[in-house]
């Protein structure tokens, strides 16, 4: 099956606010990754091309790497998702800056059904918390984005 998957937000800054960011991403100040919520992402070297690493069970390697700007990932598991996913800070209209986050894979045997079912929802929850992380560097209040049910319950069985 081929997927993409396409998450985007508006940050209030200039590039030149929301770009650092990017640097400290598996880092022990991560201003990225909701780390209270979610596995740690790691990386044992740091974010350089060639790096292997990922968040729970999900393994990759750093397949792409520009300051400040994108990090491109290959997926290396679960068996089945061929593919990248990456995070891009791209300057928006005047002082406003867009994250994103896309995968772009295909999927196959098992992995189809574990994408379709369960690891989807999972990824989407946690990308637009990662999102919030992300705004909630320059924001005083605080965003969340509540979970879906099925996002609750299927962290609640796969704990």
């Amino acid at each position: 099956m081929h997927v993409v998957n396409i998450h985007k937000r508006i940050i209030n800054q200039p590039k030149t606010e929301v770009s650092p960011l990017l640097e400290t991403l598996a880092a022990k100040n991560d201003k990225i990754w909701p780390n209270s919520k979610w596995p740690k992402i790691r990386f044992k070297n740091g974010l350089k091309v060639g790096e292997k690493g990922g968040h729970g069970t999900i393994r990759y390697a750093v397949e792409d790497y520009i300051q400040g700007e994108l990090i491109v990932f290959r997926f290396l598991t679960p068996k089945g998702f061929d593919g990248i996913h990456k995070f891009e800070i791209i300057k928006a209209s005047g002082n406003k800056t867009e994250v994103k986050h896309s995968i772009i894979m295909t999927t196959h045997g098992l992995a189809t059904l574990q994408w379709v079912s369960i690891i989807r929802w999972l990824h989407d929850a946690l990308i637009e918390n990662a999102f919030d992380v992300i705004e909630n560097n320059f924001s005083k209040e605080k965003i969340v984005t509540k979970w879906s049910m099925w996002v609750r319950l299927w962290r609640f069985i796969l704990k």
